[in-house]
């Protein structure tokens, strides 16, 4: 069971609102909070339901209209699913950077310097052999 799952009926989820079922027959018509329904067409509330109910109490005391408490859940509604849409975006993004065939590493070259390379490649160490001779001097 989650937060989400059909519970109450309407008397005891209005008594956990602290409201009059009528209320929440108006509420439900007004599409403020909309309970899932039975086969037999019951209203059935759920714990989400019943905080949205205590939200609008809270809302309604303040003053606020019945458009407005409307404006205000269906805000937060969408904020919820935006946060939803940012974390998936964010995974993904963190994969994406981690299984990239081409993402950088960094390394230290042969003077000491910083390099960028793709991933998996090593730097190339110089392996040329110098021969050195004395030059011929004048005179010796």
């Amino acid at each position: 069971m989650n937060e989400l799952s059909p519970l109450f009926v309407i008397s005891v989820a209005a008594e956990l609102a602290g409201m009059h079922p009528q209320t929440l027959r108006q509420y439900d018509r007004l599409g403020l909070v909309s309970p899932t329904r039975t086969a037999g067409k019951s209203r059935r509330y759920s714990m989400r339901d019943v905080s949205q109910l205590r939200e609008i109490a809270q809302l309604s005391s303040e003053g606020v209209s019945l458009e407005g408490i409307r404006r205000v859940l269906g805000l937060e509604d969408q904020v919820a699913s935006l946060e939803t849409r940012v974390r998936e975006l964010e995974a993904a993004l963190a994969d994406e950077m981690l299984n990239r065939p081409g993402r950088r590493v960094f390394a230290a070259g042969a003077a000491g310097e910083v390099v960028s390379m793709r991933a998996g490649t090593r730097v190339r160490r110089e392996n040329a052999v110098v021969v050195w001779r004395p030059l011929d001097r004048p005179g010796g």
